[in-house]
């Protein structure tokens, strides 16, 4: 039996060209790697984040694809891409899913663990 699984890593980084921090607009750009750690082909079809600031408000983002790509990687194949957020506070997280399908049209899911979204010059 076929073993699906997609590794998850992530990199953040502040985006001061996109930063109004008068008006309460933080900005980071994140950089996903996905592998394909499993024994098949799979592909990524589609994306939830919960994005949330430290006075825990909530954002949901779902849809398909992820920067307009769903890559199909074989076992060993990685994909990256990045992307941004905005949110209310200098510091908050991230946490998601992606939805995937294999060769075998065998749906699962790859978790991508929370992660902070904070300018780390300025964590202590």
């Amino acid at each position: 039996m076929a073993h699906p699984q997609f590794r998850c890593s992530v990199v953040v980084q502040t985006l001061a060209e996109q930063t109004q921090a008068e008006q309460g607009l933080y900005a980071f750009s994140y950089t996903i790697t996905i592998e394909n750690t499993g024994d098949i082909g799979a592909q990524l079809v589609g994306r939830h984040w919960q994005i949330v600031d430290a006075q825990g408000r909530e954002q949901r983002v779902d849809g398909l694809a992820v920067v307009g790509h769903q890559p199909l990687l074989a076992p060993g194949q990685k994909f990256q891409y990045s992307s941004w957020a905005q949110i209310a506070t200098p510091q908050g997280s991230m946490r998601g899913r992606f939805l995937c399908v294999t060769e075998a049209a065998e749906v699962f899911y790859a978790e991508v663990p929370e992660f902070l979204l904070a300018d780390s010059s300025s964590l202590h």
